[in-house]
């Protein structure tokens, strides 16, 4: 490994790194849509790894299908208006 240092004229700027530009912020999907789809999934997730420890491969499989049940009601909730910036939400701009 070269322990070469980064000369002043070879840094770039703090906000645009490998061509993406970080001066915007980008959200963290606060939204109901966002929250139902990570709720549910998180519950998915308990039940799998129950099953895990337990190691009853039937209650695992149902706690996958729970997980991609709560991935498939954040996609219906988000088109449904209840995303980052849908229509049904008050405040859109938050």
């Amino acid at each position: 490994m070269s322990k070469a240092t980064v000369s002043a004229s070879q840094s770039a700027r703090a906000d645009i790194q490998d061509g993406i530009d970080h001066s915007e912020p980008t959200g963290h999907g606060n939204s109901p849509a966002a929250w139902t789809c990570v709720i549910i999934m998180l519950i998915g997730a308990l039940i799998a790894s129950i099953a895990f420890v337990i190691a009853n491969t039937p209650i695992f499989i149902a706690g996958a299908v729970v997980m991609l049940a709560g991935l498939l009601a954040g996609w219906i909730m988000r088109k449904a208006g209840y995303g980052v910036g849908g229509s049904k939400l008050k405040n859109a701009g938050h």
